[in-house]
């Protein structure tokens, strides 16, 4: 079904290369996916499992995140064009400017698929980077590891805001409502577990997070 809503344009989808299996990082993407589907407390799903490094745990959830919001934003490519989408926002109160530091240093105005793209171009350069996320187990993560991890989602809470703001009713009409929400709550259980997004950066959704989660079970004080 993704493939015929990706239309032309499934060149947006940028997946990172799956985990090798055999390696601690496939072990633990195996170990979150089979707890995401054995429990109904997505809050438990994104727990550290006991005895894991904190790092690798933010390392494939990072992976397994960017390429969940690929997939979702690659459902309305088709719908989300520079025309109708000009400037990268979630509504009226929330605009987002574009700037990575390093190649684009002051922050521009882009439209919201060009913004999209250069996220995503940005964020799996990221993943590639072997000084930033080392494949080995026995190469240690930078000391800046969280912090880039932050940015990350904080970015890539911004398409989630996009999405519901301007292409919900496309969601929809084709029928992945139910899907789009409990893939958020998921990243957002996430993000609060380990800190990643400030509040402030999640208010144009706020609403929304009170209403989903307002019948979840409280966190579990560790």
């Amino acid at each position: 079904m993704l493939g015929k809503l990706w239309g032309d344009k499934n060149k947006t989808f940028k997946p990172k290369k799956a985990f090798s299996k055999g390696t601690k990082r496939y072990d633990l993407h195996k170990q979150a996916k089979a707890t995401l589907g054995s429990s109904g407390n997505l809050r438990q799903a994104v727990a550290l499992p006991e005895g894991e490094d904190i790092n690798e745990w933010l390392a494939v959830n990072t992976v397994d995140f960017f390429n969940q919001i690929n997939l979702l934003y690659g459902s309305i490519t088709e719908f989300c064009t520079p025309k109708s989408c000009e400037v990268m926002s979630a509504g009226p109160k929330y605009e987002y400017l574009w700037a990575d530091g390093e190649t684009i240093k002051k922050p521009i105005k882009v439209s919201a698929p060009e913004y999209v793209d250069f996220l995503m171009s940005w964020v799996q350069s990221i993943l590639d980077d072997e000084t930033i996320f080392p494949s080995r187990v026995d190469v240690p993560f930078p000391k800046t590891f969280k912090d880039t991890i932050k940015n990350i989602f904080k970015r890539l809470f911004r398409v989630y805001a996009h999405i519901y703001y301007s292409h919900f009713n496309k969601i929809i009409s084709l029928g992945e409502e139910a899907h789009l929400n409990t893939c958020f709550k998921h990243f957002y259980y996430f993000i609060c577990e380990f800190s990643l997004v400030e509040k402030k950066e999640m208010q144009p959704l706020q609403d929304l997070i009170d209403s989903l989660t307002r019948n979840d079970p409280p966190p579990v004080k560790r």
